[in-house]
């Protein structure tokens, strides 16, 4: 492989000119693993701005959404604000609430995959099994899992897969940080007789979570966890089923309502509310463009806004822990002993922050225990503590969150025989959270140091897609068989991020998937600074961080120049004065 600053002048012979035109491109094919908001963004701007492009997203789902169609668990909902959780190119003005149901946010992306016609590069139950650099190509070569042809065999409880080879002269991975789970290591898990569910996987098939839980009203359930999902699950069930016990081992801060008083004036809204539901009134004013926009503009500016809550003694940070407190004390007074055994010593944000809304609520509710004793074992009609005491339960739903360590459950094989799994151990290493090198033409989205302590994901997911475009549209302006991020910019990047982190709260001692699910350690999974900060450093690409292998056997880097003449003057049509277009021309200011 050769560094871009050591191509020199060709050693095999003379120099011929290329026999094409310097913008007549080469066909590319790109393949996008997942069709969740990464995937969807891609299969958006890949057409729209590489030419000659075969595109195809895989995606192991029935249907598209990511995580959004995967999860069905109850109370799931988006935990940032509705209009800040959307692209920017695609706005919904009639959400339902301040934060929006997951089955809402689903029918959001699938509208966008319906508005842009996505459905002719989405392949549906499809999963990758395997990647593999071929070096001497420089494609990825892939092994593709579907289900067997429908209606050709009798029915069968077992269903039926088959396997195909695919191609890629780019693999752009938006399978997301969140999609691999597991049940928690506890004694006796299966032996349950009940109803046994996790929330990753939270199996009822087409129905909603209220269907499936229609008939739970006499029902016991107990709930283990309190991240993110136990946080919504309890609120949601509690009116619903004549009992819940939820377990509890560790902390967790839960936010005061997110939006300031300039906010709520704008919403008319009462500003302790929890989870606003937007009126017809509203909807009618979010239908004015410009209204709309000052209401977006206002939300993401407050959202973006909270970024010194993360760092270590900050003036922010000590506010947080004060309201928080305080708002966790009022919340629980009629159960006192709940805010001793729920509020942290850690920082506020130390851990992924949720607003949980209804949680506090539901957890004085008369049929709810919030149980902080260690669980022994699980037997077969409920849930024994290690101090004896046996809960009888009929149903046991684990929110106990996700493999966090960022090693895919299928092969991703770089240069060398090197795969993604053992370049990651003991933790993951990228250049910019996009790449890593041993991995030419390999993309990513929402990988490792892309999620945000503050600020809006799928802002970043789309600048994530934008840059590996770029990189994709170098790739074939320039005629290259590869594109590689050096080594030495992996390293940098890794430098960084050991030098940013200690400076926050996230460091700290507190168990967190920021951290792969551990108390200390490394910080795997934020990206380091704020999500504007982010955006700025994903604007510019520095095509000086790669190595660039030329396509065809060439030496010459200069080969890509053609012959000497654009498309439209060789084939004497098309735009030949496209410069004069006013899309081209730049007029300064006055």
């Amino acid at each position: 492989m050769l560094p871009s600053a050591n191509l020199g002048p060709s050693q095999d012979g003379p120099f011929s000119l290329g026999a094409f035109a310097i913008d007549e491109y080469n066909p590319i094919k790109v393949v996008v693993i997942g069709a969740g908001f990464s995937g969807i963004a891609a299969a958006i701007r890949f057409p729209q701005r590489v030419p000659n492009l075969d595109l195809t997203v895989y995606d192991q789902n029935a249907g598209v959404g990511g995580t959004w169609y995967s999860n069905k668990y109850p109370g799931l909902a988006c935990d940032i604000p509705s209009h800040c959780y959307q692209y920017t190119f695609e706005n919904k003005t009639d959400w339902s609430s301040f934060y929006s149901t997951g089955s809402e946010i689903r029918s959001y992306l699938e509208s966008v995959v319906d508005k842009y016609k996505l459905m002719r590069y989405i392949k549906l139950s499809h999963r990758l099994i395997r990647a593999q650099y071929d070096e001497p190509s420089g494609k990825w070569r892939l092994r593709i899992r579907r289900p067997a042809s429908q209606g050709s065999s009798p029915s069968t409880d077992l269903e039926e897969f088959e396997e195909f080879d695919d191609t890629a002269d780019i693999l752009f991975m938006g399978v997301g940080s969140l999609s691999r789970w597991g049940w928690p290591d506890i004694s006796g898990l299966h032996d349950f007789k009940g109803s046994l569910f996790h929330t990753a996987n939270f199996d009822i098939g087409e129905q909603t979570w209220q269907e499936a839980t229609q008939k739970w009203k006499d029902k016991r359930v107990g709930v283990i966890g309190v991240g993110s999902s136990a946080i919504q699950v309890v609120p949601a069930l509690q009116p619903h089923v004549a009992h819940i016990v939820n377990y509890v081992k560790g902390k967790t801060w839960i936010s005061v309502p997110f939006g300031s008083d300039k906010l709520s004036e704008l919403l008319h809204r009462d500003p302790n509310e929890e989870n606003y539901i937007f009126t017809d009134e509203d909807k009618a004013r979010f239908a004015d463009p410009e209204y709309y926009k000052r209401f977006r503009h206002a939300l993401d500016t407050e959202l973006n806004a909270v970024y010194q809550c993360g760092l270590k003694d900050s003036a922010m940070q000590r506010g947080a822990r004060a309201a928080f407190r305080e708002h966790m004390q009022k919340a629980l007074s009629k159960k006192p002993w709940i805010a001793d055994d729920l509020i942290p010593d850690y920082a506020v944000a130390c851990r992924r922050l949720t607003c949980g809304p209804g949680y506090l609520r539901a957890l004085c509710e008369d049929n709810v225990d919030f149980v902080t004793t260690h669980i022994k074992r699980i037997t077969s009609s409920g849930i024994e503590t290690v101090d004896g005491r046996h809960e009888e339960l009929d149903v046991i739903i684990c929110a106990t969150g996700y493999d966090y360590s960022f090693q895919l459950d299928f092969p991703v094989i770089g240069r060398g025989g090197v795969s993604l799994q053992e370049k990651w151990t003991p933790h993951p290493s990228t250049y910019l959270a996009i790449c890593t090198d041993g991995f030419p033409n390999y993309f990513m989205a929402f990988g490792p140091s892309s999620s945000l302590a503050s600020g809006s994901l799928v802002v970043l997911i789309e600048r994530q897609v934008d840059y590996a475009v770029e990189a994709t549209k170098k790739l074939q302006r320039e005629r290259l068989k590869s594109i590689e991020v050096k080594k030495a910019a992996v390293q940098d990047f890794d430098e960084y991020l050991e030098h940013y982190f200690p400076k926050t709260v996230h460091s700290e001692k507190c168990r967190s998937w920021y951290k792969m699910g551990k108390e200390d350690g490394r910080v795997v999974a934020l990206w380091p600074g704020s999500a504007l900060h982010a955006l700025r450093a994903l604007e510019f690409p520095r095509w000086e961080d790669y190595n660039y292998e030329l396509a065809d056997g060439a030496q010459n880097r200069m080969r890509w120049l053609g012959d000497g003449q654009t498309y439209n003057e060789k084939m004497m049509k098309g735009d030949r004065a496209w410069f004069l277009n006013d899309d081209e021309i730049d007029v300064p200011p006055g």
